[in-house]
């Protein structure tokens, strides 16, 4: 089982963090953060807009340097806080970009009315200029501190211990769900089986609650209490089902609030993003309404003008490159600079993409003889060291340089910027019906299975990444991931 990331963060290998009850971390609380990620936030952010206020506005003479610096800085910290960007669960926990930009533009709108009201003079221009340098100085840091939050949960730390309540397969699906990525909170320390059936999870079972619901409620939430304690939970996990479920839960909850534990349920939904979930109660109920992926209206029409624009640009920025790179082509081997492909897009039509030339002219009609060396699974035709390749197209395919004249593609409307890997028809032609609903939308010059492994990662693992675009696909997470595909080039990881 691998860890499948996008960031939204990598891959590697899925485990069982393994926490000892008595373990605890630095800071006190075993799911304590590190006590410097809020003075860090702070520092950062009154450096990030004092300081630049200061010298642009000191260099250029505008009036009252000081008063525009304190105050800039007391409506941006002002923001930030209102938005519980310094709360204590919210640190170190994400290194978006959209949320700072949101903040910035609200810090904008409220000193431009401020500035009105009380008539002051400075140039916009440079105003402007000098409060720019808030949201990347800001960035930098939530990055910085993301990163190291991540490397402590992988070694189990900054965690919150968990105990998982429910019949064993569903306690079993949710357990292999959180030990297959340590991008999260969540490290499960024990379960309470309920009915008969054993664990395959290898989790201790200190106790098991009964098939039907007791006669008493004390016979189910006494037992739960003491396995919490023994493991030093902080928070109960439970997974309904037919013989936990209605009044039994809520009973359960009751008992496990007022001993002061909190109290989360998995209502079994996998990769839905929490933009498309809604609660609601309806008659007492408690509902989850889920959105449908975004498949038409105004978001589709702004991803495909970003698509376009973007493309055209590119297009023209790497113009010269693309000379360059054909002529090394060219002098490396026989054959010409492009190769094109059949490929399939979305809803299964096909279209020709093209790519830099990166084997032998004649690769296709070698592939043949190769399909019992393939080092992947599934539908997909891997080797780490294909014969077939060039030496100039080793070097174009660990840097992705072969991938730019699908720019091409993009600016015609067959494939997007960000999307799932474009297969070939002999893979469609493989496909169930899970793995035909990565057809759902374009292929993409780049994606979740670009900046996380690339060809490391199987065939089930690609398609899960793909599903899940696919499924909750936005225009900020498009920007997340070209982002972080600059980090994915350079690194060069599962490239080849």
């Amino acid at each position: 089982m691998r860890r499948v990331g996008m960031s939204y963060s990598g891959s590697g290998a899925g485990r069982l963090r393994p926490v000892s009850a008595q373990s605890t971390l630095p800071g006190g609380r075993r799911s304590d953060k590190a006590p410097w990620y809020l003075p860090v936030a702070l520092a950062t952010d009154v450096l990030g807009i004092a300081v630049p206020v200061l010298i642009v506005f000191g260099v250029t003479r505008q009036p009252h340097p000081v008063l525009a610096a304190l105050t800039a800085t007391a409506v941006w910290l002002g923001v930030r806080a209102s938005h519980r960007r310094y709360a204590a669960h919210a640190l170190g926990e994400s290194r978006g970009v959209l949320p700072v930009l949101r903040d910035w533009f609200t810090m904008l709108g409220l000193l431009a009315v401020a500035r009105v009201a009380l008539g002051e003079s400075s140039e916009p221009a440079l105003a402007l200029l000098a409060l720019s340098a808030a949201p990347p100085v800001t960035v930098v840091c939530r990055k910085a501190t993301h990163r190291h939050l991540t490397a402590l949960r992988r070694e189990a730390q900054s965690v919150h211990r968990v105990l998982v309540i429910g019949e064993p397969g569903a306690a079993d699906d949710v357990v292999e769900h959180l030990a297959s990525r340590t991008d999260h909170a969540y490290v499960v320390v024990g379960a309470v089986p309920v009915g008969e059936g054993q664990l395959t999870s290898g989790l201790p079972a200190l106790t098991r609650l009964g098939s039907a619901p007791p006669a008493t409620p004390n016979e189910d939430w006494v037992p739960v209490l003491a396995a919490t304690e023994q493991l030093g939970a902080e928070l109960v996990l439970v997974a309904p089902g037919p013989r936990l479920s209605g009044e039994r839960l809520r009973r359960l909850s009751w008992a496990l609030h007022d001993a002061g534990l909190p109290l989360a349920v998995s209502p079994g939904l996998t990769d839905v993003a929490l933009r498309r979930i809604q609660a609601a109660t309806v008659a007492g109920l408690s509902l989850l309404h889920v959105a449908p992926p975004v498949r038409r209206g105004l978001h589709l029409v702004a991803k495909s003008a970003l698509d376009r624009a973007g493309a055209a640009l590119g297009l023209l920025l790497l113009a010269p490159l693309y000379g360059l790179l054909a002529l090394a082509i060219r002098l490396d081997s026989a054959g010409p600079a492009l190769h094109r492909q059949t490929r399939i897009g979305q809803d299964g039509t096909p279209f020709t993409m093209w790519k830099f030339r990166t084997m032998v002219a004649d690769a296709e009609q070698r592939r043949v003889e190769l399909i019992s060396a393939n080092e992947q699974d599934g539908p997909l035709f891997k080797m780490r060291r294909d014969p077939r390749v060039t030496r100039i197209g080793r070097w174009l395919r660990r840097s992705s340089l072969d991938e730019l004249p699908q720019l091409v593609n993009v600016l015609r409307g067959d494939m997007s910027l960000v999307g799932p890997r474009p297969p070939l028809p002999d893979e469609v032609a493989q496909y169930d019906e899970v793995a035909a609903r990565r057809l759902t939308v374009k292929p993409g010059l780049t994606g979740l299975w670009q900046v996380s492994g690339r060809s490391e990662l199987s065939w089930d693992e690609t398609v899960a990444l793909d599903l899940r675009y696919a499924d909750n696909w936005s225009i900020g997470g498009d920007l997340d991931v070209i982002a972080r595909t600059f980090r994915a080039v350079v690194d060069g990881r599962g490239a080849y």
